[in-house]
């Protein structure tokens, strides 16, 4: 209703101005309209979700009356719904909204719907000289620098959380993926052209009219730690975007939450290539809802055929996985981010991502536990549709329909799953209520804990396919740690890679081991390190958490000094 009460809204002030110049006088349908509206936030007011739905679905009521009451103070009951929508309207910001400007149902496409609503708030609050409009300015805009922190640099949305399809106006039948227009209108709204992603949409206009010409894309984004909300963001100026999950598995019940601790979304200069499979449907097939939540259908590792998380029912969960952010690193060479959930104790999955501007993404996946159990991984990596697989000696080599390619290797058993073994882990919902196959990629290992398994995932277009091998840890960072080595080979150039982590993980506080430790071929006091042995001479290691590294090349032993990099959030 409140959504209709807003359609109508506008409708009443496109035609009233027509109608005032009938020479007969207003027609009665205006009457009529304005007495279907006051029923219809009557009915909002009296039905509020405050105990079913307490999300989107109220703060979305709340914007209807106050709008309602800011645009027809005409109506006897304006006054007072003006005084309720702002006070709900200000209570869920503070709710709903996280500290880092995130949506608390941990899905893009929820968040994206809540910086529609404030927007529009800001502004209707804005034109009327209502006394909220500074708060609710301040709210829309740390949702419109999240949305912009989220989006990659064509303004897709990732799949993260549910998404349903809905938009507050779907003025020009834009996919519900695409959120230059959301981003554009902020642009002018807050004046700030930073949001901003391409040229004015059409919709921009639509709300802001005059002030939305010129306007042009904004500042390029930057890698950016989100932590109230649990993601954490690495992008490239090539397109490069990359979104780590570490944070709660959702609000509430976790209604709209996935089974998606520790996944990963990627694109790769502007073209989706490791995705979110996306929701389907809510309601219609409870099979297809709950596989669509399920672990195997995100880019994380399920142990021993167990999802993280089981479901109850299409809106509840029966048990949970939260994850937490153990490292963040961010500097100019490279991105480092790691963490570990509460899924699978007393097993777990530490996952530790290097993404290495201009080369590439090295994935390392610690799994842990007491003893010497074995334990079954199977690490999922689910590809957009535009991309598929060609023959290739080793690894795995995909091609976009438009020619580029991408390789991905493991340190464990890679194939595409087929039919039958696929049994619907292909499937991938571009758009709710649309289910589509696309390559899904498993990576199984099965050993006694504890173990690492390595992927790299290459960020240069190339027929090349790198070669990444265990090394052997000679030195041991010490009792209490698990430490792994790997060398990855690539174009003429070679690196080692080295983690430790705590183990068994019952507290893992991201600290670094503080002796040197490591290969027969390069050695670090450092939690964890990309170290290159030869290439161009301004590669520099990547260290996390340490300061000193060594390599050694036959009789070459060059040694590299390294300050921590700075952290950024």
């Amino acid at each position: 209703l409140a959504l209709r009460s807003l359609s109508w809204i506008w409708a009443l002030h496109f035609f009233v101005p027509a109608a005032l110049t009938d020479p007969d006088g207003a027609p009665p349908w205006t009457v009529d309209l304005l007495l279907g509206l006051d029923r219809q936030l009557t009915q909002i007011e009296h039905n509020l979700s405050q105990y079913f739905s307490p999300n989107t679905h109220l703060s979305g009521e709340a914007l209807g009356i106050f709008v309602g009451a800011q645009a027809l103070p005409e109506l006897a009951s304006s006054p007072r719904r003006a005084r309720l929508g702002r006070r709900i309207l200000l209570a869920e910001a503070a709710r709903q909204v996280n500290a880092d400007g995130g949506h608390a149902e941990l899905s893009a496409h929820y968040h994206r719907y809540s910086t529609d609503f404030y927007l529009l708030a800001a502004l209707v609050a804005r034109l009327t000289g209502d006394e909220a409009a500074p708060a609710l300015e301040e709210s829309a805009r740390s949702q419109a620098l999240f949305l912009r922190a989220i989006a990659d640099d064509t303004g897709r949305l990732p799949q993260i959380g549910d998404d349903d399809g809905g938009q507050l106006f779907p003025v020009c039948g834009r996919p519900s993926s695409d959120c230059r227009d959301t981003l554009c209108r902020a642009a002018v709204i807050l004046n700030d052209a930073a949001l901003a992603i391409g040229e004015p949409t059409e919709e921009t206009f639509w709300f802001c009219g005059e002030p939305a010409a010129g306007r042009v894309a904004g500042v390029a984004a930057h890698s950016v730690a989100l932590a109230a909300s649990g993601y954490y963001v690495s992008r490239t100026a090539a397109g490069d975007h990359l979104i780590f999950d570490a944070g709660r598995h959702g609000y509430l019940n976790g209604g709209h939450a996935h089974s998606d601790a520790l996944s990963i979304v990627l694109t790769t200069a502007g073209r989706p290539f490791l995705v979110d499979a996306g929701t389907g449907t809510y309601t219609m097939d409870a099979a297809t809802r709950d596989r669509f939540r399920s672990t195997a259908l995100h880019n994380t590792v399920v142990l021993d055929g167990r999802g993280q998380a089981a479901p109850r029912g299409p809106f509840h969960w029966s048990s949970r996985a939260d994850a937490t952010c153990l490292v963040w690193q961010s500097d100019a060479a490279a991105d480092y981010v790691e963490g570990i959930h509460d899924g699978y104790l007393p097993k777990a999955h530490g996952r530790a991502v290097f993404a290495l501007h201009g080369m590439g993404w090295l994935v390392l996946d610690h799994i842990l536990g007491p003893g010497a159990t074995s334990t079954t991984a199977d690490a999922f990596w689910h590809v957009h549709p535009d991309w598929t697989q060609v023959p290739s000696e080793t690894g795995v080599l995909l091609q976009h329909l438009d020619g580029s390619r991408r390789s991905i290797v493991s340190t464990g058993d890679m194939r595409a799953l087929n039919a039958p073994e696929v049994d619907g882990l292909d499937s991938y919902s571009p758009a709710y209520g649309q289910v589509v196959r696309a390559l899904c990629l498993r990576v199984r290992v099965c050993a006694g804990l504890p173990y690492t398994i390595a992927t790299f995932i290459a960020g240069v277009a190339s027929a090349a396919v790198p070669r990444l091998e265990p090394e052997q840890v000679t030195t041991p960072p010490g009792p209490g740690w698990h430490a792994a080595a790997f060398r990855l080979s690539w174009r003429g150039h070679e690196a080692i890679a080295v983690a430790a982590i705590e183990n068994p993980a019952v507290d893992v506080t991201g600290r670094a081991p503080g002796v040197m430790w490591g290969c027969e071929s390069a050695s670090t006091d450092a939690r964890a390190a990309f170290i290159p042995l030869n290439g161009p001479g301004d590669v520099k290691p990547v260290l996390i958490g340490g300061t000193r590294v060594r390599a050694e090349r036959g009789a070459e032993a060059p040694r590299y000094v390294r300050r921590e990099a700075p952290r950024r959030t």
